[in-house]
């Protein structure tokens, strides 16, 4: 049987809101009132099979549908072989048009299909779970807000960290006052990328393995040929068709404690440095530098913070008020410059305070973590809330896009209007808010 058209699909989904047995909210209610969870995965290879696992290791929770554009062991056919009870797909959308008994749908594919995959899914009354970032497009992530409110999905971005008692502890740290008011904040991911950058596209084309769906898999894409090891199944990344390259892989986790802890907005302008951009792939290292208005937790109108990355790449040492000169800072992190002490946030490590004779760490106090996948499953059972809902999840999203752009375009300040979605100063990087979709895969939009 072949894949079903974008168009079969629209009519039988009745997405576009044609012709419905049930409107998509009475949908949600019907599938919030069962005791268990139903779920569906989209995505069942690298992080969608831990993704997948993570959910599912919740009690309450079946798992009744999979879908994967590859076959093979390593995709479709280990999460098949674990939840044999499931059906199978190799297309999203039909997997969305037979969802009647699905509750809740997973999406941890490349980045450029969260939001098609994640829309589709909530204007059904779907509960969405969707892998980091957000979205590929800040317009996109304002769409998946905008979804989640209307249809009233229960939701929750895979910044899995946040959850975290690292993180946790570090939000905390700020919230009770410990380190004062913040001044300034320095974020960094200093890591060797393992995806091609700075490269152009490669000549010619590989025959497509026979458990590959290569039309699918490029989704709203433009089409362009197979080459092994280049895009499917991790090498995306480094690709503007497909990824958000290095800020976009990891800014959605390294900035979320500082988002979380000063209760940040939209960015009013910044700034980027980074080296000139090939036609098609992201760079080697950049530099963010982001202007935010003040908050309750922070000093004065204006807040910078400045990210940073690239292999070896961490802040200028000098910009690290309260660092004594022996520490070594992590890989990947951020340091809070506050009133009354400096915060070290390491990705994935415990925080730590200085001058560490005013602060020692068995002085600060812990907050355990909790479990960022089984929170989801309980909240679509009406069990406790998401952290990192859209609501969120999107504004930390739009943040980390906006500075993908702002890469684009080295050394031009853009000057952002949350409210209105609007770069007002510079109309060549407005253009990259959205972008083109392949005829025939336009998402529906929320008005």
């Amino acid at each position: 049987m072949l894949p079903p058209s974008r168009r079969s699909f629209l009519k039988s989904a009745s997405i576009a809101g044609a012709a419905v047995a049930l409107p998509a909210l009475q949908y949600s209610r019907v599938y919030g009132a069962n005791s268990r969870l139903r779920i569906a995965s989209v995505g069942t290879g690298g992080k969608g099979w831990s993704d997948l696992n993570g959910v599912a290791a919740s009690p309450e929770v079946d798992v009744v549908g999979l879908c994967n554009i590859d076959s093979s062991k390593a995709h479709l056919g280990q999460a098949a072989e674990k939840y044999s009870a499931a059906r199978t797909y190799a297309d999203w959308r039909k997997l969305l048009d037979e969802s009647k008994d699905i509750d809740g749908v997973m999406v941890s594919t490349p980045d450029f299909m969260h939001a098609p995959i994640s829309l589709a899914a909530m204007q059904l009354g779907k509960h969405v779970f969707c892998q980091k970032p957000l979205t590929h497009t800040v317009f996109e992530a304002r769409q998946m807000q905008l979804a989640a409110k209307k249809y009233k999905s229960v939701t929750q971005m895979c910044n899995q960290i946040q959850s975290h008692s690292a993180y946790r502890t570090a939000v905390n740290i700020v919230h009770t006052g410990l380190i004062g008011k913040v001044k300034e904040v320095h974020s960094w991911q200093s890591g060797s990328p393992s995806w091609p950058r700075h490269i152009p596209r490669p000549a010619g084309s590989d025959p497509v393995p026979a458990s590959v769906d290569w039309d699918l898999w490029q989704g709203v894409a433009a089409e362009r040929p197979y080459k092994a090891g280049m895009y499917h199944a991790f090498q995306w990344r480094g690709w503007q068709d497909y990824g958000t390259g290095q800020l976009g892989d990891f800014g959605c986790h390294i900035l979320d404690p500082v988002f979380k802890s000063l209760k940040l907005g939209s960015p009013k302008k910044l700034t980027a440095q980074a080296p000139g951009l090939f036609p098609e792939t992201w760079t080697d290292w950049a530099t963010v530098h982001y202007t935010f208005p003040g908050t309750e937790y922070t000093v004065g109108d204006d807040l910078s913070v400045t990210w940073y990355d690239g292999v070896g790449v961490r802040p200028p040492r000098e910009k690290l008020a309260g660092i004594p000169e022996g520490y070594k800072l992590p890989g990947a992190g951020s340091v809070l410059i506050g009133e009354k002490g400096t915060l070290v946030i390491p990705h994935v490590a415990m925080p730590k305070v200085f001058p560490e004779a005013s602060f020692p760490a068995d002085k600060v106090p812990v907050v355990e973590g909790v479990d960022h996948y089984t929170q989801w499953a309980d909240a679509c059972r009406g069990v406790g809330e998401t952290t990192s809902h859209f609501d969120y999840a999107g504004p930390l999203t739009e943040t980390v896009l906006l500075g993908t752009i702002g890469i684009r375009f080295p050394e031009q300040e853009l000057e952002w209007n949350g409210e209105k979605m609007e770069i007002t100063n510079f109309p060549q990087g407005q253009a990259y808010i959205t972008k083109p979709y392949r005829k025939g895969w336009e998402p529906t939009w929320i008005a």
